[in-house]
Order: structure tokens, then sequence, then C-alpha cells
């Protein structure tokens, strides 16, 4: 494992395989490079690359909140995806398998619609294909109160979050994937994850059309930030076009397949690269 710093950026490679067979995980909102450290195990053959978005974890001071940017700072879907595509430049990274979880889901598929011969398959956990209106208003809400009570606010967002995005299952049996939401989520820097909201709140649909690789959608029956009938809507526009899309549902799961259903999540996830690699 080794730390590299791109773009100001904190990026986890690690693994023995070369880049010809990377897989890219995009973390979501509050996110880090921990929410994918549950599906490592069953992924020791890969080169994982994990990176910390601008604004999140220890990304944030990354490059592309500086106001010397062209987009001044400002932060959306599609400046995430030149993120994640620049780290790939760095890496030497011509062809990934891109593995985005909630916002990291709605990304992943700006990259693979901007660049579709840089991406080999999509695995989309807790997928949207654009957030509803009640979920933007949500976020803009959030991102004045983190902006407004800084670390106190985020504690309370944090909250909220491992209340509501979580299966009550998970919340009765899982108490540690209680407490990394928890954590990951307070731990923010608020104005990084002030920023990331309003990117989330503004984000809107790839052009799902232009998406021509294999695709896996994994959504829990009880997630409410990523309702199952917007995951088989993504995966029916998906599957209409030249890409295939799969959807995969999972029990008394909420928006952390991941976390709540690991065993679960690393079996599709490999069986899944393992057909389109």
């Amino acid at each position: 494992m080794s730390i590299a710093w791109i773009d100001r950026m904190a990026v986890d490679v690690r693994g023995p395989g070369d880049a010809s067979a990377a897989i890219v995980f995009i973390h979501g909102l509050g996110g880090s490079i921990n929410a994918w450290t549950p599906l490592l195990p069953a992924l020791a053959r890969w080169r994982c690359v994990r990176l910390e978005l601008p604004g999140a974890g220890r990304s944030h001071k990354a490059y592309a909140l500086g106001e010397a940017t062209p987009h001044h700072g400002h932060l959306s879907a599609e400046t995430h995806a030149d993120a994640v595509l620049r780290v790939c430049e760095a890496l030497g990274i011509a062809r990934a398998h891109l593995v985005g979880h909630s916002f990291g889901t709605i990304i992943a598929q700006h990259v693979a619609a901007k660049e579709p011969q840089r991406v080999t398959s999509l695995a989309l956990f807790g997928a949207l294909a654009e957030p509803t209106a009640a979920m933007r208003e949500n976020m803009l809400a959030r991102a004045a109160l983190a902006r407004a009570q800084g670390v106190q606010g985020m504690f309370e967002i944090a909250e909220a979050i491992s209340q509501a995005a979580l299966s009550a299952s998970s919340r009765e049996t899982l108490p540690v994937a209680v407490a990394y939401v928890r954590d990951s989520i307070g731990a923010q820097d608020p104005e990084g994850f002030a920023r990331n909201c309003v990117a989330l709140g503004e984000a809107r649909a790839a052009r799902l059309e232009l998406i021509r690789c294999p695709t896996l959608i994994v959504n829990g029956d009880e997630d409410l930030i990523a309702p199952l009938s917007g995951a088989r809507q993504l995966a029916s526009r998906l599957g209409s076009g030249p890409a295939q899309a799969r959807l995969e549902v999972f029990s008394r799961c909420g928006h952390w397949p991941t976390l709540e259903r690991p065993t679960e999540s690393q079996r599709v996830l490999r069986e899944f690269l393992d057909r389109v690699r």
C-alpha cells in the first residue's frame, strides 16, 4: 500500500495488478478511502486505486478547490469526473473498471460518458442517475448547516445520515457500520463537505446513451436515498443503449451495501469483474 498525492488529492494504490487491470473507486458524499475497505479482500489480484475526492477526507486542500481553477473552486459532478481522469492519467491507467457509491455513481457515469474508451465496466452501489427535487433541497440545506455551524453542524448531519441511510436491521445488528458512517461524515471538513453538498444538489444525469460498457447496479431494498425505483429505471436506460446493465437487490439493506452486506458485495463484484475483464 502507498498513498500518493495527485493534485493534492489523497490516493491509495495497492495490489499486484498492472495498470491494464485497475479498479478505480469513487466514494460518495461524506465518504473516504475507507468506504471501500470491505471489498478489498475479494480483489487481492487487482490493482486497486481509491481516491478521496476534492473537498472530502484528506483532500480538503485539493487543487480543484482553488479560486485559480477554471471553475473558481466550484465543485460539480463534471469537475469530479475530471479529477478521476487526472488520477488515471497520473498513474498511467489507460482503461479502468470504475466502482462508485452514491454521488460516486453519478461521477462514474459522467466519466464513462465523457471518455468511454477509458472505462471497461461500471459497478454502482446505491446508484443514482441524478438527485430528486427533494434531495436537491436537502443538499442545499445541509451545505448551509455545515457552513453556519462548522464541526457541530457536521455532527448533527452525521447523526441524521446514519439514521436515514442504513436499514433498520443494519442499525440494530451492525454497530460498526453505524459508527463508520457517523465518523466518516462527522470528520469531514465543513467547507469541503458543503461544496460537495452543492455539487450533488446541482448534479445532472450523464448522457447515458454514450456509455458503452457493462454495468452492475447494486442497491438495497430499504435504501431511502437511492430508492429501487430509480435504480431500476437507471438499469433499464443503460440496458436500452450499447451497454449491458444488471441490477442486484440486497434485502434488509439501506444505502451502504458495501458496509451492510460486505460478503454479498464482494461476491457480486468479483463475479462481475471476472466476466468483464
